[in-house]
């Protein structure tokens, strides 16, 4: 997202967070803030909120970054996410009676804010867009493998992977989301 936004004419993007110290993510590649919340303009054209897995939790937990998605949110034009970034935007109070997605494992978890889950790659909700899986990162990976099956596989859904690898797959995630849970939960009885 950030590439695409950034590339548009004109456009000006900022990587914000609490302090411009280095923000490592889940993967620990450390990503360098241009702005903190302070110095972020009061509007924004466009918020896209990123996803993952502790990275979300913390965010979810951070009342700093709650108060900055809030207020930044209620007049941002666009109000987006990218895989659990829908989370974060529901812990902010941003998604209620709004129809979003987030990442499979994740997805029914956006009732508890007052969203609609639906089951798509990308919803668009009014001026609220969220995007569920990263589907040109898995296409990335497997070029990195050459993974090249014969035949080749379908299983970029639940729906799709079948029975075996849905519940392998949903027993990874187990931790995540019974903590995600509990940081929703959390999160609407401060809002």
């Amino acid at each position: 997202p950030h590439y695409m936004i950034g590339s548009l004419m004109g456009a000006t993007t900022h990587i914000v967070a609490k302090s411009r110290e280095p923000v490592v993510s889940d993967m620990n590649l450390a990503i360098v803030p241009t702005a903190t919340f302070e110095e972020c303009p009061k509007d924004l054209d466009i918020i896209c909120v990123p996803g993952g897995t502790s990275g979300t939790l913390a965010a979810m937990r951070d009342d700093a970054t709650m108060a900055f998605l809030k207020d930044r949110g209620s007049r941002a034009k666009y109000v987006s996410s990218v895989c659990t970034g829908s989370l974060i935007l529901g812990a902010a109070g941003l998604l209620k009676g709004y129809k979003a997605t987030s990442h499979w494992a994740t997805r029914d978890l956006l009732d508890i804010f007052g969203a609609e889950p639906v089951n798509a790659r990308v919803v668009t909700d009014r001026n609220r867009i969220t995007g569920a899986g990263v589907a040109d990162y898995a296409r990335g990976v497997q070029l990195i493998a050459e993974y090249h099956p014969e035949p080749p596989f379908d299983a970029g859904t639940p729906e799709r992977a079948g029975p075996k690898a849905t519940e392998m797959m949903t027993a990874m995630f187990e931790p995540f989301v019974a903590e995600a849970r509990k940081a929703a939960e959390a999160a609407m009885k401060r809002l």
